[in-house]
């Protein structure tokens, strides 16, 4: 290893780690695990981890395809950046209210099929709020930390899903709650960060 390649390298691991926590506090697979619960309580334990597998992978796949094809995407529909992120910022602050005054989301029961890439891949683990990040990690850190950032993240998801039972058990219903409504918390703050981030681009007195 070169001495200039493990300098760069060095110097990109506070952009790797801030990318990392961004989207481990959006993506939420802790405050989740309720959900996931009561999402796949009529399947057996063998059915559950299809599930959680495919819906781990589902959700991997997507943010990395969307953080290849971003900048086409937004080219090809005429959108800025900053016009998305404060979009995208607004969608996350809403889902952040509903879950602190609620605690929980709310989705109809399904197949295993249905319910590993709506609503568990989509949009419980990449949802707008995914997506938003994506965007804001791609224009602030690359994307080479950004798609690092998306497998680190997912790695830690995908234990965490083979492990939910367990952890529900460990922090039972009550702790899970808690934990949702801390999470949503910061969400709320990083939506408005992004909102915040858009508008000033527009206006740089804000």
């Amino acid at each position: 290893m070169s001495v200039p390649f493990a300098s760069s390298l060095m110097e990109s691991i506070p952009d790797l780690v801030q990318a990392v926590i961004a989207l481990f506090i959006i993506v939420d697979p802790v405050g989740n695990i309720p959900i996931f619960i009561s999402l796949t309580k009529n399947f057996d334990k063998n059915q559950r981890k299809r599930v959680f597998r495919s819906a781990a992978l589902t959700g991997f796949f997507l943010l990395i395809v969307f953080a290849l094809a971003v900048q086409w995407i937004l080219t090809f529909f005429s959108i800025s950046v900053y016009s998305f992120m404060i979009a995208g910022g607004l969608l996350l602050l809403v889902i952040a209210i509903k879950l602190l005054i609620e605690g929980e989301w709310h989705e109809p029961a399904g197949s295993l099929e249905k319910l590993s890439a709506v609503p568990i891949a989509v949009p419980l683990l990449v949802g707008p709020g995914a997506i938003t990040t994506t965007i804001f990690s791609i224009q602030n850190y690359g994307l080479i930390i950004t798609i690092m950032s998306v497998v680190i993240v997912f790695f830690f998801v995908w234990v965490m899903l083979r492990l939910i039972d367990p952890i529900y058990k460990f922090l039972g219903n009550s702790g899970s709650s808690i934990i949702a409504r801390i999470m949503a918390l910061l969400i709320a703050a990083i939506a408005i960060q992004y909102i915040i981030n858009g508008i000033s681009y527009y206006s740089p007195m804000v």
